[in-house]
């Protein structure tokens, strides 16, 4: 018999595999809270359940656990996790401090299909998209790993592999599992999307109330079709009119990346077309100066250009911030996650 993942299942279909065993109720509250609070390996951790329910349970069941290849950690304290998934492919996640906050960057895919110039993945493409379960356990097993060091997760962002709402299902499954199964405020949360409108359109519909950025890169159609693929589909003006329409409660904000990459969308009329386009949208604004990778053709702005972008898009009465790099020496910065033979499309933004 093939053993079934109890992480493969929400929580009425754990509620059903109880009570197709006859048991009460309280025995699924038992299951959830072990496997998402105390973060257990397997069931025979569960020192709340008896030992033949174990012994019974464990016959068709058992506690899947993305494994642990290596864990790279930065001078500036930034971490990076390879992790080894049950079909032996690879994804990676980062974990970054800040102060009083302490971030984990999730992946969502194996690979990205979007082929962003700017970013190795598009050299590498799509491979799979993750399932929620493993969408969740990057948070798990991290949490399990830091616990005994004091530390805790503050933040989440979908910002590690691939573009999330190309994988829509299963990251919705997985945030309404932070919420409601490990009890991860949504408002801590945040989706980095390269820019789907259908799926834009569906998340707050379909998700909780989790913060929005968008992987915006350009100010012009001409250079986002340049280095991102994706405005050819859906293009910046439909793109903007969505996020004109995007419900905020009041003082929400959408997050607006802008990885800048110099000769390209690094010029004063690139930031003044930025600040005419913005209006009308609740926006913060995140300039990050490109992080360069081996035979990549950008190279990253000078320190001045990132420095008066920035002034310009003040003046005009926007926040907006400069993103540190951090993590570069152990390829974990924004564009240079890879897990052996795979990179990030999205920004480890915080």
């Amino acid at each position: 018999m093939i053993l079934k993942n109890l992480k493969n299942y929400n929580n009425p279909q754990i509620e059903e595999i109880i009570k197709n065993e006859h048991l009460p109720l309280y025995r699924a509250k038992q299951l959830i809270h072990w496997i998402y609070k105390k973060f257990a390996t397997s069931i025979y951790e569960i020192t709340e359940l008896p030992k033949s329910l174990k012994e019974s349970l464990s016959k068709e069941y058992y506690i899947g656990n993305i494994k642990l290849i290596e864990r790279k950690i930065s001078k500036d304290s930034t971490e990076k996790f390879l992790w080894e998934l049950e079909d032996k492919e690879k994804i990676e996640s980062v974990l970054i401090p800040d102060r009083n906050r302490l971030t984990l960057c999730i992946s969502s895919q194996i690979g990205c299909p979007l082929k962003c110039r700017f970013c190795l993945t598009g050299r590498i493409g799509f491979k799979r998209n993750l399932h929620a379960w493993e969408i969740v356990d990057q948070f798990i097993q991290v949490s399990r790993l830091i616990k005994n060091e004091n530390k805790k997760i503050t933040n989440i962002v979908f910002m590690g592999m691939g573009e999330p709402l190309l994988n829509f299902e299963n990251v919705v499954e997985a945030l309404w599992r932070f919420k409601n199964l490990i009890e991860f405020s949504p408002r801590r949360i945040t989706i980095s999307t390269a820019g789907i409108i259908p799926a834009i359109k569906e998340l707050p519909k379909k998700a909780p109330s989790v913060k929005l950025a968008i992987s915006l890169n350009a100010s012009d159609e001409k250079t986002r079709t340049s280095i991102m693929p994706v405005n050819k589909k859906y293009p910046l003006r439909e793109l903007l009119k969505t996020l004109k329409e995007y419900p905020l409660k009041p003082r929400e904000r959408i997050t607006f990346e802008y990885v800048m990459l110099k000769g390209v969308n690094s010029s004063e009329t690139d930031a003044l077309r930025l600040a005419q386009m913005l209006k009308g949208i609740p926006s913060k604004i995140n300039l990050i100066p490109f992080n360069p990778w081996e035979g990549c053709e950008f190279k990253k702005p000078d320190e001045w250009e990132v420095l008066k972008f920035q002034q310009i898009l003040i003046s005009h009465g926007y926040s907006v911030f400069i993103r540190k790099s951090k993590g570069q020496d152990i390829l974990a910065a924004c564009g240079q996650l890879k897990a052996l033979y795979l990179c990030s499309t999205a920004s480890t933004m915080l």
